[in-house]
């Protein structure tokens, strides 16, 4: 399979007077043409350093990163037009009106003629109502939504989705996906970070965990979700103070979260023992969640 991104051993420091900051050590990654990737990680944790790196504005210190088989050093303009990247921060000029600014971003690209596909992406993307209207009038979700057509309106190879859905509403999420999805069924690489769990675990094959400059998880997403242990949790709430927890409840890992909700933890295959259990309890309500990537997530980056 051909690899979209291959990362090789790079470090990057940042130095300030005596103090030092190791934001990559030894970073590694290979991510396959066509996959919808999730890198995740806490603040500080990298992911913008890398991003950065791979889009050109920060420079590495060593290592070597290629873009569908060409290196970012020695092939820098052709890389260049092979990658879009939506960043955190709104950076468009605010004098021009959204059609201007894709039609200049094309325009930067070297592409002409282009406004039969920028009027296709305003309208994936719930913008073409606003297609005369100054950026400066847009709200924080259409901002959002603009830096997005404007990594698209070259049409690349790779899209890489820095928290793409920061101050978008639940409805506008649920269509950038359903779009993002399309495209990348026609072969966009898309490479996505985000502090939204769900959508990596609903979007993503493969995910890796980047914390202090480092990997420290890299697996199909399912799996990586089962790394901890295959297991359920049920919460049990009761009308009436709990007191003490009941003894034949202690194999499942009981444990008080209030003076009237239980927590109790077990594997799947443990389900209708569980509900035996409970049969004299009549708890008013209960409520059954499998371990999520959060659970994975909050482990391998929690900081004391």
């Amino acid at each position: 399979m051909a690899t979209a991104i291959s990362i090789k051993n790079v470090h990057k420091i940042y130095s300030k007077g005596e103090n030092t900051t190791h934001a990559l050590k030894d970073f590694s990654l290979e991510i396959n043409s066509g996959e919808f990737f999730a890198l995740l990680g806490p603040n500080g944790g990298g992911k913008s350093t890398l991003i950065n790196i791979i889009a050109g504005p920060t420079k590495k210190n060593s290592g070597t990163i290629k873009i569908c088989g060409l290196d970012i050093d020695t092939h820098r303009e052709e890389t260049k037009f092979m990658i879009g990247v939506v960043p955190q921060e709104v950076n468009f000029d605010s004098f021009f009106n959204v059609n201007e600014v894709l039609t200049f971003c094309s325009g930067y690209y070297g592409i002409k003629n282009n406004q039969n596909y920028i009027d296709e992406i305003l309208e994936k993307l719930n913008l073409e109502d606003k297609k005369f209207a100054n950026t400066r009038a847009l709200s924080g979700g259409m901002k959002r939504r603009l830096l997005i057509a404007k990594a698209l309106v070259h049409k690349p190879k790779v899209l890489i989705l820095d928290e793409p859905t920061a101050g978008v509403d639940v409805e506008l999420r649920h269509n950038l996906w359903v779009y993002m999805r399309e495209l990348n069924k026609a072969g966009l690489t898309v490479l996505l970070t985000t502090h939204y769990l769900e959508e990596a675990e609903s979007l993503c094959r493969r995910t890796a965990i980047i914390n202090k400059g480092t990997v420290v998880a890299l697996d199909d997403t399912k799996k990586l979700i089962k790394s901890l242990g295959n297991y359920k949790e049920m919460t049990l709430n009761f009308k009436d103070k709990i007191g003490k927890i009941p003894e034949h409840l202690e194999q499942f890992k009981a444990k008080k979260i209030s003076d009237y909700d239980l927590v109790l933890t077990f594997e799947p295959k443990e389900l209708n023992k569980v509900l035996t259990a409970l049969k004299d309890l009549n708890p008013s309500d209960i409520e059954l969640q499998s371990q999520s990537l959060e659970d994975v997530f909050l482990k391998l980056t929690y900081r004391s």
